[in-house]
C-alpha cells in the first residue's frame, strides 16, 4: 500500500488546534540552508530545488531503478526551521530580511546517501539553473518539543505562539531554543492566507 503521510503520521503532521507534545525521533532529510527573506528569488530557488531532489527520488523506481526497500509514497512536506540573524535579534521589531532559515523536505525510510547523489546528479543535468550544491543529506530530530496546528496567515502566528507559551507555563516546560520549526502542510502558492495550515513546533524542557 502507499504510504501517505497525511493518514498515517497524523500525529507528526496534523497536530490538534491546542497546544500538545511531541517527541520526535531521528529522520532523514534533504537540506538547505539560506538567509533573507522568504519573498526573495532565492528563497523560492531553494525550495525549488528541495523539490526536484524529492521527486527525483520518488520518481526512481518509474525511471527503472528501484532502490532496495522501496515502497510508494507520497512526497513529504516542506518544512523550516526559523531564526533571526544577531543583528535580527538587536531590532525591537521583526525585520523578516534578518531571517536565517534550514529549509527541508523528510524523505522514506529507504533513502540513502548513494541515492541522495544520484538525484542531485539528476538534478544537476535537468535544472541547471539550481545550486544543487546548496542541498545536504542529513538525520535530523526536534528531539522533546511542543506543537499545534496553526490555521490562517504567517503574519498571525504570534497568537498561536501566545497559546504554546501558555501551554508550557501551566504544564512546567520551559523553551530551550529561539529557534522554531513550521510545517507547511499547504502550499502558499495555491492556498489563501485564511486557509493556510501549519505546524508550529519548539524544542521544550521539563
Amino acid at each position: 500500500m502507499k504510504h501517505e503521510w497525511r493518514k498515517k503520521e497524523k500525529d507528526i503532521y496534523l497536530p490538534k488546534n491546542t497546544p500538545t507534545l511531541y517527541n520526535d525521533s531521528e529522520k532523514m532529510y534533504i537540506t538547505v540552508l539560506g538567509k533573507g527573506h522568504p519573498d526573495s528569488e532565492a528563497f523560492s530557488l531553494n525550495i525549488e530545488l528541495l523539490f526536484a531532489l524529492s521527486y527525483s527520488i520518488r520518481m526512481m523506481q518509474k525511471n527503472g531503478v528501484t532502490p532496495e526497500g522501496y515502497y510508494e509514497y507520497t512526497v513529504y512536506p516542506l518544512e523550516g526551521i526559523w531564526d533571526l540573524s544577531e543583528e535580527g535579534r538587536k531590532l525591537d521589531y521583526l525585520d523578516k530580511n534578518h531571517f536565517v532559515y534550514q529549509l527541508m523536505i523528510r524523505q522514506p525510510d529507504f533513502m540513502t546517501k548513494e541515492l541522495f547523489d544520484a538525484a542531485v546528479e539528476h538534478v544537476r543535468d535537468k535544472k541547471k539553473h539550481l545550486t544543487v550544491e546548496m542541498a545536504k543529506f542529513e538525520l535530523l530530530d526536534d528531539g522533546f518539543c511542543a506543537q499545534m496546528m496553526h490555521h490562517g496567515s504567517y503574519d498571525d502566528e504570534p497568537a498561536t505562539f501566545r497559546m504554546m507559551d501558555t501551554y508550557c507555563e501551566e504544564h512546567g516546560l520551559t523553551r530551550i531554543d529561539k529557534r522554531h520549526k513550521e510545517i507547511y502542510i499547504t502550499d502558499a502558492r495555491k492556498t489563501a492566507p485564511e486557509k493556510l495550515k501549519t505546524v508550529i513546533r519548539y524544542k521544550v524542557s521539563k
